[in-house]
């Protein structure tokens, strides 16, 4: 029985490996245009740089997210083995400190520090709002001028 659902779990995990690139490809993107829009609306590459970097870091943190769970998904569905423990849990921590230093980076402080935890598609959507605001605030202007 556990060696027909093993196959399943694979495929599972592969999806959400795929969904972690995707997240940080899409999330590439989505940065790419917010800087853009900045940049076109304040005129200033600091502020375009900021909203690129805020938010390329935390879809890099979301795609991280998701890959630490395609590798544990993966992990305990398979023949357990030390070998593939110890493999996990060196992915896990390489996985974890790089997320926390991308945290530091986007907030500027430590994580655990914050009053609040948030996830990077948290920050993500927080950036994509900020945006929809600025521009409605920009199409107001322009109706009124």
């Amino acid at each position: 029985m556990a060696e027909s659902i093993e196959p399943l779990f694979t495929a599972i995990a592969l999806g959400f490996e795929a969904i972690g690139a995707l997240a940080m490809v899409a999330g590439f993107v989505i940065a790419l245009v917010l800087a853009v829009r900045a940049l076109r609306r304040s005129g200033s590459g600091h502020d375009a740089y900021l909203v690129l970097r805020n938010t390329l870091g935390a879809a890099i943190l979301l795609g991280l997210e998701v890959l630490v769970a395609a590798d544990l998904i993966r992990t305990i569905t398979s023949k357990p083995s030390i070998e593939d423990a110890v493999i996990l849990g060196l992915i896990v921590i390489i996985r974890t400190v790089l997320s926390i230093s991308i945290q530091i980076e986007i907030e500027g402080t430590l994580p655990w520090r914050r009053a609040l935890l948030t996830s990077g598609g948290q920050v993500l959507a927080r950036s994509i709002a900020r945006e929809r605001k600025a521009t409605r605030t920009d199409e107001s202007r322009a109706v009124t001028d």
